[in-house]
């Protein structure tokens, strides 16, 4: 089928995208080359689930195999609720803007124009932490790679970690930047190979792992640690962080739904699926790991490799068989980066196209040659930065990358959930509605990310130092007192002129006299005020 056949194939069903994205405010910018099946692909390559396993293993291995096989199985359940939740709300209203959108939309008039500012602020510097957290991830898995090949005589440092981790910055900008129809299509191969390498660790391990290493049943499904410090309930908790990391972006598709065809379906079908494939695949490799990781858990955490996993694999595949599957997570993360990066620039697009954040007028531009908000892109790489910069300040220090990330989430969705049902506005159900369960769904929902958000601003260990302190709450709490302290600026603060969506789309408008005129509220109107 050549590309204009295929164009025209599509015709109807992009016309009804571009009218329901008119009734949301806003005129088609975007080129919508995403198929159903590549906006899945993008949400689950960015949950990429084993190499997001080994980023976060050191965070549920410290206590021990129950921790790693029963706290993800437990996180699952609730974790899907999540999804159903926000399914709801991304097949009602797909629009790039999503949770910030959302917030307006369903909340009371009386807040809603705060409440959009701050998520919008919350989201933004959540994607952010994100692709911070990724690809710092991904530096740290290149650098494991390099220490086995050199029979663990490199040991690299911050410093030389951090280069590298600019270096892959700079390279997942390019490719983010590139034409939607060049992104869209090499998501079916990410899809592909996310799943045969899950495959490779759940089936290969168990095939490799010497007797030595072999665990009993007793001890992979009920053995407890705690090399922390914290009592045995709250860091069965805290161990949550390995599946709240690894199955999240709830939102991701949903700021792709400006360039996604019939996006009502695609981007509920998105939410859904690829979370709960991710569960599934992720829960598999935990079983793995747990029978074929032996019991010296001090070993795995503090081997010169410097990654739980990849130790883990080491010692069952040796050296060149490491090296050889290590170098498929390496390419998998890599793929996590270059979609969470392209997820994110659209979210900040969104927030500049409503003229929300500083510098909207540059932010707020499209690339004649690819169509894409190049701007956007290297704003939010640029961001991720500066934000790994917290390496410097100790090994724990980073860690609120990763918590930072899902804390911005979890506050996102839980506004936009509860605005729903609490604003007190009409809400107009998708394709994708759970009927009289969507109360009940999105209580359980909103409570579980409230929990543990409370849980996740907690350090990873007691009597913290400067060093180990989690800065996730410095983080966040700055951007959140930065953002209202924008918004009731005097004279020039958001609330002076912020009045949320602002609507692009043209209108036809009847004079007194007979007449028609346009009318469009332009973004420059609402920027230059």
């Amino acid at each position: 089928m050549t590309p204009d056949t295929r164009d025209e194939e599509h015709k109807p069903e992009v016309a009804s995208d571009v009218e329901l994205l008119a009734s949301l405010g806003y005129k088609q910018e975007f080129k919508r080359d995403f198929s159903p099946a590549e906006l899945f692909g993008l949400s689950f390559s960015i949950i990429g689930v084993a190499p997001s396993v080994a980023s976060v293993l050191l965070y549920s291995i410290v206590y021990g195999p129950v921790a790693m096989v029963w706290g993800w199985a437990t996180c699952s359940v609730f974790l899907m609720f999540i999804a159903m939740a926000m399914a709801e709300l991304g097949s009602s209203a797909p629009t790039s803007g999503g949770l910030y959108y959302w917030a307006f939309k369903f909340s009371s008039p009386k807040y809603r124009n705060l409440l959009a500012w701050v998520i919008g602020y919350i989201n933004t510097i959540g994607y952010i932490g994100g692709t911070a957290g990724i690809d710092w991830g991904l530096a740290l898995q290149i650098m494991a790679g390099a220490s086995i090949g050199s029979n663990e005589t490199f040991v690299p440092t911050n410093a030389q970690t951090f280069g590298v981790y600019c270096a892959i910055l700079v390279v997942h900008s390019i490719i983010a930047s590139m034409a939607t129809k060049v992104v869209a299509r090499l998501q079916l191969p990410y899809i592909a190979l996310n799943i045969l390498l899950c495959l490779g660790v759940i089936i290969g391990l168990p095939a490799a792992t010497p007797k030595e290493f072999r665990n009993t049943a007793k001890f992979a499904m009920g053995d407890f640690e705690n090399f922390v410090g914290w009592p045995d309930g709250y860091g069965f908790l805290l161990s949550f962080l390995a599946p709240l990391w690894t199955i999240g972006g709830f939102d991701t598709s949903v700021h792709i739904s400006e360039e996604a065809r019939n996006a009502q379906v695609a981007v509920p079908l998105a939410i859904m699926l690829a979370p709960a494939l991710g569960c599934m695949l992720g829960w598999a490799i935990n079983v793995a790991l747990v029978f074929c990781m032996g019991t010296d858990l001090a070993n795995i955490t503090g081997s010169p490799i410097g990654q739980p996993m990849a130790t883990i694999l080491f010692n069952s595949f040796g050296r060149n068989g490491t090296l050889a599957i290590w170098s498929l997570f390496i390419v998998t993360q890599f793929m996590m980066g270059t979609n969470v990066l392209t997820a994110g620039s659209r979210q900040i697009f969104a927030f500049a196209r409503d003229g929300a954040l500083p510098f909207s007028r540059f932010l707020y531009r499209l690339n004649a040659h690819t169509g894409t908000p190049i701007n956007c892109v290297c704003f939010c790489a640029f961001g991720a930065a500066l934000l790994a910069l917290l390496t410097f300040a100790g090994a724990s220090a980073i860690g609120a990358v990763f918590t930072m990330a899902i804390v911005c989430q979890y506050l996102s969705y839980s506004t936009s959930i509860a605005a729903r049902f609490l604003g007190g506005t009409t809400f107009k159900p998708g394709p994708f509605y759970l009927g009289r369960f969507s109360l009940p769904v999105a209580v359980v929902a909103v409570s579980f990310m409230l929990f543990m958000t409370v849980v996740l601003l907690f350090p990873l260990a007691p009597d913290p130092t400067a060093q180990s302190m989690n800065y996730t709450i410095v983080v966040i709490g700055g951007t959140i007192a930065l953002c209202i302290l924008y918004y009731f600026f005097p004279k020039y603060g958001g609330r002076y002129w912020f009045k949320g969506p602002v609507t692009t789309v043209e209108q036809v408008v009847d004079n007194d006299d007979g007449s028609k005129d346009d009318f469009k509220q332009e973004f420059e109107s609402k920027a230059s005020q």
